[in-house]
């Protein structure tokens, strides 16, 4: 027979089925053996009795967790078994037999760590992947529908993009380079090429945070758009992620039902998202007795309570003052002091996306990084996007684990990414 996926012998419902995979859950007697197989698309239960495996009951009797097999059968409906279907089965092929499986309910998050290979196996974070790899593919898809054309960057420079501690340095045949935070400055000199440019890649962040949002290596994805402003930028963030949940929504419901999504939460994610500026959240702040003042900026705290004194939706916050800002971010000329520049906040999670139009002028960019004592060095050649032909400009960045991680409901993008790196973990 040819083997079909779990998922298509469930949909089948009746009638001999061939299937693969490995063994989920075992249980049984010396006269019955009920396996729960496991392949990429689902579980189903499969009864194999004795008197049909005389030869084999040892062999399967004595196979463990994990251990890999294929299996031919009826299948039929019951309502007892764990998908709602049985195979009863008639043959079985041992391909793959595992040793004692080191995870079980008994180990804890570091030992979860060190066997992260083998943890990706889990029904949890199979489905975790998976939505992930749909929120990938729905970014890409909304991209090209919106005319962005995908360019990459090198993941290694000559210099930080930003500066700052915050970046690793490794060597590079006897010179230094380091790892890229951002994309960001190759793209505001990609657009005098294309205008519309995006790209989901690895950055690198050296923090020593050790908070369940934080990781030093993740999925970034960001975008630039010539003659773009501050309101194009926001909606093009907004509507983005209400098509990526909604994309996610249709195409995983197993797979949010598996890790325990909030589908209120998620159907609640709707245009148009709360727009504020950033002394209107301090105000809002300090009415609901938060200490805070003008000046400062926003701890991850302050910026979850935001978005839950706004009914626990999106909001866009805006106008943070100058000199909270890098040196690149545009000036509002309607609020001197002010930039044009947003933060998108997420209910239980803080920020999501960061965004600005950029500034276009040099001369006010150069007043800028001397004010602050900046030298970029070898990354002069950012500004040739302002020397020659510069024009209006906006872009944002959004972290792929945490939008994931949101969507899953999870209490750490750790679960997001298929091998986190942190401050103590580099490995496996």
């Amino acid at each position: 027979m040819n083997f079909i996926s779990i998922s298509e012998a469930i949909k089948k419902g009746k009638g001999k089925v061939a299937v693969r995979g490995w063994i989920h859950r075992k249980r049984g007697s010396n006269k019955f053996i009920f396996i729960v197989l496991r392949d990429s698309s689902d579980i189903i239960q499969c009864i194999l009795k004795s008197e049909k495996f005389e030869k084999q009951w040892n062999d399967i009797d004595s196979l463990l967790v994990e251990s890999s097999v294929e299996i031919e059968g009826t299948i039929k409906e019951d309502k007892r078994a764990p998908t709602g279907y049985e195979i009863d089965a008639s043959k079985i092929n041992i391909v793959g037999i595992a040793g004692d499986f080191p995870i079980n309910k008994d180990v804890n998050e570091e030992l979860l760590g060190d066997r992260r290979h083998l943890w990706l196996r889990s029904r949890k974070m199979t489905a975790s992947m998976k939505i992930r790899s749909n929120i990938l593919f729905a970014l890409h898809e909304y991209m090209h529908k919106s005319g962005f054309i995908e360019i990459h960057a090198p993941s290694m420079s000559g210099a930080a993009s930003e500066g700052g501690s915050e970046v690793f340095e490794v060597g590079y045949f006897g010179k230094k380079a380091y790892m890229t935070q951002s994309w960001q400055f190759y793209a505001e000199n990609f657009i005098s090429a294309v205008e519309k440019a995006y790209a989901i890649a690895p950055s690198f962040r050296a923090e020593k945070s050790k908070t369940p949002w934080h990781v030093t290596e993740f999925w970034h994805f960001e975008l630039e758009g010539a003659w773009m402003d501050l309101k194009d930028d926001m909606d093009i963030a907004e509507k983005c992620l209400v098509y990526v949940v909604e994309k996610v929504l249709k195409e995983c419901k197993k797979e949010l039902e598996i890790v325990g999504a909030d589908i209120s939460k998620l159907k609640n994610v709707k245009s148009p998202f709360k727009r504020i500026t950033y002394n209107e959240a301090i105000k809002k702040l300090q009415e609901k007795g938060h200490k805070i003042k003008q000046g400062d900026d926003f701890k991850s705290a302050e910026e979850r309570s935001l978005a839950k004194y706004y009914g626990d939706k999106f909001v866009f916050v805006t106008n943070y003052p100058l000199e909270l800002l890098k040196f690149y971010h545009g000036e509002d000329s309607k609020n001197p002091g002010t930039g044009t520049n947003f933060n998108l906040l997420a209910p239980g999670v803080g920020e999501m996306v960061d965004g600005s139009q950029r500034e276009p002028d040099l001369n006010k960019i150069v007043k800028r990084l001397k004010k602050a004592k900046i030298d970029l060095g070898a990354s002069d050649w950012y500004l040739d996007s302002r020397r020659y032909g510069s024009v209006p400009h906006a872009g944002f960045g959004l972290g792929i684990e945490r939008f994931a991680a949101w969507i899953c409901g999870f209490d750490t993008i750790k679960d997001s990414i298929p091998f986190p790196r942190t401050p103590t973990r580099f490995n496996p």
